[in-house]
């Protein structure tokens, strides 16, 4: 169990959808309020790739972003993050922060990791040197690393596991997070305010696994709780299934976060289902490779479509780069190879994101979300 500490991270369940399990709320954590449901961009080393703070904060309006525990570990290095006084001082960051605990970066290395009951001992992927990742030595790190929210530690099973493999890695995850907990526990926030500690539902498509873990990490009252193990390779319908049993289980007064999605149709269709909280590179990673999300469908700003296109690149759009320039420009842009054309492509599918999850919070609260969703998914999806 979490043990009562002085300050706590607040959930609050402000309305939920009359026709479906979709929720609005609000978390309080001690760098301020994130309105849910959210997205939340990723920082890995303690950056958004190619955004500044003031687009991050003023125009994308990004209440939550993520940092990673493997990355930051390996570059800056724990020295410079304490002498900093934590991540929110090093990169000016001042509102929430969650730290991933790595453990689907060392499940990315499988050529180059060793797992046993201990932890994982595995090879940066930058100069080949030798580390050991264990449940205690990764709350340590994120305790230095001082994010709002920290990931227990846990094996990231693959889409595609078969079920004795994927029962034993869910029972791996279940001792190490015993293990995260203890070492948690016994330890302080090393800069004044709270951190909270997630757990992580695994248990890859199996429906009884599923139902086992959500049971267990329900029983230890953290502040909020989390579903990993998904968008790995598994059909997106095994997705939306596991979601449902899982989110039956956990507690409905605790925010739920859906790791690592996905697509804006994934989104809607989890927020339907009962998620709080997510995380994805594809916005940023996708927009750098010229892909765009927009109210109307995928742009592939690469196309010849665009090439005297002199419209803006979204007419009603969420962020200032919208207007600003044209998708003829964009396209030109890319073509080049210019690096401004992945900085506003990053930006621009942010800032949709951060307003597709505002609209669906909006739809929430007036009782519509439903049909709203309905509508979306049809235009999302469309290729333009």
């Amino acid at each position: 169990m979490i043990k009562n500490k002085r300050y706590m991270l607040t959930f609050q369940l402000q309305h939920t959808d009359p026709k479906s399990n979709a929720r609005a709320g609000l978390i309080t954590t001690d760098h301020g309020q994130i309105q849910t449901p959210i997205f939340m961009p990723v920082g890995t080393l303690g950056s958004v790739k190619g955004v500044h703070l003031t687009e991050l904060k003023e125009d994308i309006k990004a209440q939550i972003i993520l940092g990673n525990t493997y990355h930051l570990y390996l570059r800056p290095g724990l020295e410079v993050i304490e002498k900093a006084g934590g991540l929110h001082k090093f990169n000016g960051f001042d509102r929430p922060m969650l730290t991933d605990s790595g453990g689907f970066q060392v499940f990315s290395l499988s050529g180059i990791r060793k797992m046993r009951e201990e932890g994982v001992e595995f090879r940066s992927h930058i100069d080949g040197s030798k580390h050991l990742f264990t449940p205690e030595r990764v709350m340590d790190i994120e305790r230095t690393i001082g994010a709002d929210i920290m990931m227990a530690f846990d094996e990231c099973t693959p889409g595609d596991a078969d079920y004795a493999y994927a029962k034993k890695s869910m029972e791996l995850t279940h001792r190490w997070l015993d293990r995260c907990l203890d070492r948690f526990n016994s330890t302080e926030p090393k800069y004044g305010y709270h951190q909270s500690l997630f757990p992580i539902v695994q248990g890859c498509v199996y429906p009884d696994l599923r139902r086992q873990s959500a049971e267990f990490i329900a029983s230890k009252g953290a502040e909020g709780n989390a579903i990993g193990g998904l968008a790995v390779g598994e059909p997106t319908d095994k997705m939306y299934e596991m979601i449902e049993v899982v989110n039956g289980i956990l507690p409905t007064d605790k925010p739920r976060y859906l790791m690592g999605v996905g697509t804006p149709m994934n989104l809607l269709e989890a927020i339907e289902r009962g998620v709080d909280m997510f995380d994805c590179v594809m916005p940023t990673r996708n927009g750098r490779n010229g892909m765009l999300f927009t109210k109307d469908g995928i742009i592939n700003m690469k196309n010849k479509k665009w090439e005297m296109d002199f419209s803006p690149i979204e007419a009603d759009g969420a962020s200032v780069v919208d207007t600003l320039y044209t998708k003829a420009y964009l396209r030109h842009l890319f073509h080049a190879q210019e690096l401004l054309a992945m900085q506003i492509a990053s930006i621009h599918n942010l800032a949709f994101y951060l307003w597709l999850v505002g609209e669906a919070r909006k739809h929430i609260i007036a009782g519509d979300f439903s049909t709203w969703k309905t509508m979306m998914v049809k235009r999302l999806e469309t290729r333009l």
